[in-house]
C-alpha cells in the first residue's frame, strides 16, 4: 500500500459542520473502497466521539502520555472507517508544546503507510496548534457557511496558510446552502477577495477548489441529535447526496497526486 494522502479539514470559525464533515466525508470515501483514518486532532474540545457516538477506553492524551500504545487508540467507527479519538476538556493541549508538536509529527509519520487516507479534524481557528496540525498535511479543506462571520473567518484562515505555509491551494467546501449555486457564488466571491487583498512575497496567488456545497437539511440536524452518521440515518437525504459528490470529487482530485512528505513549513 502506497503512503496515505493526508488531508486537513479546518474552519476559520467554530460550529460550520466541521466534524460533522469530517466523520460523513470518511464514510463516503470508505464506501468508495478507500481504508481511512480520522484523527481527532482537536485535542482540548474534541467531539468526534460525540459525533460517531464512541466512547474509547483509550484516547490520543494516553497516547501522547506514554500510557498507551497507539494501536490502542485506533477503533472501528461506524460508516466503514477508524478513528483516533482525543479527550476532552485537557488543557494541556490548549497551547502547542514541543511534546505536542513531536507527538502529532510522529503520529503522522507512524498511521500514514496503513491507509490510503487520512482525515485529520483540527479544531476551529488559528492557533498554532491548529495550524501546526494544518502543516502536517498534503492539502487543507476549509469549510464555510454564507453567513459573512463565517467567510470572514475563512478568509483570514485561507491567508494565514497561504502566508506561513505557502499553502496557494485550497480546497473548500460551503455548508448550509439554501439555493442551488450558493456555494459556487461564495468561492468566486471569496477567490476574487484573496487575488484583490493578499500579495505573497513570490507573487503567486491563492486558488480556490471548491469541491462542493452541502445544502441545508433537517436530516443533518437529526442525525447528530440521534449521534448517528448522516450517511448510515439519512442515506437519501440531500446533504448526504452532496458529500458524495464532494467524496467523488475529492477523490478525483487527489487521483494523480503524489503525497508530499508530511509538514510543509511549520508556523513559528
Amino acid at each position: 500500500m502506497s503512503a496515505a494522502h493526508i488531508l486537513a479539514i479546518t474552519s476559520g470559525k467554530g460550529g460550520v459542520g466541521k466534524t460533522m464533515l469530517s466523520a460523513n466525508l470518511a464514510a463516503a470515501l470508505a464506501r468508495r473502497g478507500e481504508k481511512v483514518l480520522v484523527i481527532d486532532a482537536d485535542l482540548g474540545l474534541a467531539n468526534l466521539d460525540v459525533v460517531l457516538n464512541l466512547h474509547p477506553r483509550t484516547t490520543l492524551h494516553e497516547v501522547f502520555t506514554g500510557k498507551a500504545p497507539l494501536d490502542q487508540a485506533v477503533i472501528d467507527a461506524p460508516g466503514g472507517f477508524q478513528v483516533m479519538l482525543a479527550g476532552s476538556g485537557l488543557i494541556e493541549y490548549s497551547r502547542l508544546t514541543p511534546q505536542v508538536r513531536e507527538q502529532l509529527a510522529l503520529l503522522l509519520d507512524t498511521v500514514r503507510p496503513r491507509y490510503d487516507r487520512v482525515l485529520i479534524d483540527t479544531g476551529a481557528g488559528i492557533s498554532d496548534i491548529v495550524l501546526y496540525a494544518v502543516s502536517l498535511a498534503d492539502e487543507v479543506l476549509v469549510i464555510a457557511t454564507p453567513e459573512p462571520p463565517a467567510l470572514a473567518d475563512a478568509y483570514a484562515t485561507i491567508k494565514v496558510l497561504a502566508m506561513q505555509q505557502g499553502r496557494t491551494s485550497t480546497m473548500l467546501v460551503v455548508n448550509q446552502t439554501l439555493r442551488p449555486g450558493e456555494g459556487r457564488h461564495v468561492a468566486t466571491q471569496l477567490q476574487a477577495v484573496l487575488q484583490r487583498f493578499v500579495q505573497l512575497a513570490d507573487g503567486a496567488s491563492i486558488t480556490l477548489q471548491p469541491l462542493g456545497d452541502i445544502v441545508q437539511d433537517t436530516a443533518v440536524r437529526q442525525s447528530v441529535q440521534k449521534r448517528q452518521l448522516l450517511m448510515l440515518a439519512f442515506p437519501g437525504s440531500d446533504a448526504a447526496h452532496d458529500i458524495r459528490e464532494i467524496a467523488r470529487r475529492l477523490a478525483e482530485v487527489t487521483a494523480t497526486a503524489t503525497p508530499a512528505a508530511a509538514g510543509l513549513q511549520s508556523p513559528p
